[in-house]
């Protein structure tokens, strides 16, 4: 019988504990000649910063009689390839992406991080604190606790809050467990539980108003205006929120059951369909909130992205709109381990290997909604 290896970091449930170095695996595509990514806990991707950078030039390595000194300068594509080519492709795999951010000042990485939260399927923010610091002449942030300080508030006040922010301290320092120690005591009270509270009515009769829902039918308390269902609906970007707001609270309130959702985006994090089904029942609803067509000859198909497995068709899509795709007994079951979608354009008929054949346009990570 095998080893359960799943495990929990924070509210991150994994499938392993095996996670790659930053650095040490591209952004998968290195790694996966050799195994399946989506078989490991996370990747961690090498460190990306908001412009293109070339890196050092030759020689990067130089032998010596300790091991080896490296410098590769953080050679990379910028946010926007990573966003475009990387990511897409990581969740196209199956695999969860850890995405590990460098800058020279407390606002690159703001920004990164505000970059990445707009993004479906990032799963949390590694913050590189190795990095130089450009106010400080090029002392890296780790050996300043104050700077450090400021770069991993700026990351955790721009990411979304439901994405796990990790600091990487650096080794650069005659006292590592001195520093950390520093860390623990500094960020203490961000480990503390905060409890749940209701908001007031008042909070809800704003969010009617905003959203244009004044007029939707009901007594009591609805089950959009519940605390369960908005903690769900946030982990989408609040792109996708407008969006399923548009489609699922201008309904008549009734008592829901538990459903999932997807919202799948492109590389530019706009969101184009979305995908529900209720636990209970065998039928997906795709349906496109964007202008997409597949063009002559050619279809969408819809894929699931099982753990530890292969992409498994869900169906062609042939026309943009609403379509309902059929699935293998009630969702609850049919992608109970299912972390994702995507959709990929196909020859008329779908693909004929049953593996995408064409580019993924569009991912997103199913939630639960209660």
């Amino acid at each position: 019988m095998p080893a359960d290896l799943r495990t929990r970091i924070g509210h991150l449930d994994l499938p392993s504990p095996i996670l790659t170095a930053s650095g040490c695996a591209g952004a998968g595509r290195e790694l996966a000649q050799f195994t399946d990514v989506a078989r490991i806990g996370a990747v961690i991707t090498k460190s990306i910063t908001l412009e293109p950078r070339a890196g050092n030039p030759a020689p990067r390595l130089a032998e010596t009689p300790s091991g080896l000194l490296s410098s590769p300068g953080l050679q990379g594509p910028g946010i926007d390839g990573f966003l475009q080519r990387d990511l897409p492709w990581l969740l196209s795999r199956g695999a969860r992406a850890v995405v590990s951010v460098a800058g020279h000042s407390a606002r690159e990485y703001g920004e990164l991080a505000s970059r990445l939260s707009d993004a479906a399927g990032v799963t949390a923010i590694e913050v590189n604190l190795g990095c130089p610091d450009a106010s400080a002449a090029g002392r890296p942030f780790a050996l300043d606790p104050a700077a450090a300080g400021q770069v991993v508030a700026a990351v955790r006040g721009s990411a979304r809050y439901d994405i796990p922010v990790f600091a990487k301290l650096s080794p650069e320092v005659t006292d590592i467990a001195a520093v950390a120690r520093e860390w623990e005591r500094r960020l203490a009270l961000l480990a503390s539980a905060v409890p749940a509270v209701n908001p007031p009515p008042r909070v809800w009769t704003a969010i009617a108003t905003r959203l244009g829902l004044e007029g939707v039918r009901g007594a009591g308390l609805a089950w959009w205006q519940r605390l369960g269902f908005w903690r769900g609906f946030a982990i989408a970007s609040f792109a996708a929120a407008l969006v399923l707001s548009g489609i699922t609270l201008m309904q008549p309130p009734a008592t829901p059951g538990e459903s999932l959702v997807a919202v799948l985006a492109g590389p530019d994090a706009k969101p184009v369909m979305v995908a529900t089904a209720a636990l209970d029942q065998s039928v997906l609803t795709l349906k496109a909130v964007a202008d997409v067509t597949p063009g002559p000859g050619r279809v969408f198909e819809l894929w699931a992205l099982p753990e530890g497995a292969a992409p498994r068709s869900l169906g062609v899509i042939a026309s943009a709109g609403v379509v309902k795709v059929r699935l293998r007994g009630p969702s609850g079951e049919a992608l109970a381990r299912v972390p994702a979608l995507a959709v990929s354009l196909e020859p008329t008929g779908g693909s004929p290997s049953g593996q995408p054949t064409g580019p993924v346009l569009y991912s997103g990570r199913v939630e639960r909604l209660y």
